[in-house]
């Protein structure tokens, strides 16, 4: 067996969040054993997306369900299924769009670097609003008959935009679907089906997350036809999304680590972030310079916004390093450890610690702060 460290990589401490640039989050024991045992056997592939697709549906109440490979393929293939249907000849055509419906609308307040999944399948974003506001004309002048579905983006929703609510009642005034992308706005729980029962067509979410599925798995949920063309217009079909497979593996790995996921105790879980977040606050307070609080975050692009955080600031006195330089100096030591960065200082994650890991991460912060100048 080839390792990390055989590659020369050292693994690194996760107190930042499920980012995808640090892996996401790690699988429990039983998710690897379904992968492995899925890897001795040769399955139908369309077989098994329809049935994975189908339990998974049934054990979250809704309509219907297709396992992806990541949230960003997740948005790849709805914008394609709210383009070209379950039409051949219009799958076979993209990312040419002429002669399709080929228009998302977005509000200018949620534009992010991922909706290029969108474009990527030959989606026109279509901004409405400003960087802070949108108003209920706005939306409703921007229909056309080129409009192929309206897109929100839940990280970067805030009060001064309109709610998902109103955005899905305008947007099916004129029969048109709405996404909606939550790759990583679990936990709670409920959110894994709630944007589904306000009346989304197509929600998104990631499967590396907190899920701790594969990395590379994603779910796209909502209402039959749509998710139906989503899995038309995604592998092993020759199509837009033809190189966005997921393997029986990961299929697999998926469905195991929802289960387990559903059946775990989110309260205690809660505790346990808290207990961390309040240990590393402890271990870091009496330096002085450095202050540290419990903090949980509500501003846009924070995700998810429900688990709470440690702000670590510090003065000039302690260091004139910037926290982006922490940040690195951190990353570089020995354990590594990744965290956050807010406008002024560090922001530490519980969110992928073991069990001990806050400890460790207090003290590489309090080695930094207090020895580099």
């Amino acid at each position: 067996m080839v390792t990390y460290a055989d590659l020369g990589i050292r693994p690194v401490i996760n107190a930042w969040g499920t980012l995808t640039v640090i892996g996401g989050s790690t699988m429990p024991s039983e998710v690897l054993a379904a992968m492995t045992e899925a890897g001795r056997h040769y399955v139908s592939i369309p077989e098994l997306l329809e049935a994975a697709g189908e339990y998974v549906a049934k054990r979250l109440g809704v309509e219907a369900a297709f396992i992806c490979c990541g949230a960003a393929a997740g948005m790849t293939l709805a914008a394609a299924a709210c383009m070209a249907g379950t039409n051949p000849a219009h799958r076979a055509q993209l990312p040419n769009t002429q002669g399709l419906r080929n228009e998302i609308i977005m509000f200018r307040a949620m534009r992010l670097r991922f909706d290029q999944a969108f474009r990527v399948a030959g989606a026109k974003i279509v901004e409405i609003g400003w960087p802070d506001t949108v108003e209920h004309w706005e939306l409703e002048a921007a229909f056309s008959p080129q409009t192929a579905a309206v897109a929100y983006i839940v990280e970067s929703a805030h009060p001064g935009l309109l709610p998902l609510e109103t955005v899905i009642q305008i947007a099916h005034a004129h029969d048109v679907p709405v996404i909606v992308d939550a790759a990583a706005e679990i936990p709670p729980l409920e959110n894994l089906w709630h944007y589904t029962r306000l009346g989304a067509d197509l929600t998104i979410y990631s499967g590396g997350k907190d899920i701790r599925g594969p990395q590379s798995t994603g779910l796209i949920i909502g209402c039959q036809d749509l998710i139906k063309a989503c899995a038309f217009n995604s592998a092993p079909n020759h199509s837009i999304g033809r190189g966005m497979k997921v393997g029986k593996e990961e299929i697999m790995g998926f469905v195991t680590a929802l289960d387990l996921w559903l059946a775990q105790d989110f309260e205690e879980e809660m505790q346990r972030w808290e207990a961390q977040v309040a240990t590393i606050i402890e271990r870091l307070s009496g330096i002085a310079g450095v202050t540290v609080r419990r903090v949980l975050p509500s501003d846009p692009g924070i995700q998810p916004v429900w688990i709470p955080r440690a702000y670590v600031n510090w003065t000039a006195e302690v260091t004139r390093r910037s926290p982006q330089e922490v940040k690195q100096l951190l990353l570089a030591g020995e354990p590594r450890v990744a965290v956050g960065v807010g406008a002024t200082g560090l922001v530490v994650n519980p969110q992928m610690l073991e069990r001990g890991q806050e400890k460790i991460v207090a003290d590489c912060i309090r080695k930094v702060l207090l020895y580099v100048s």
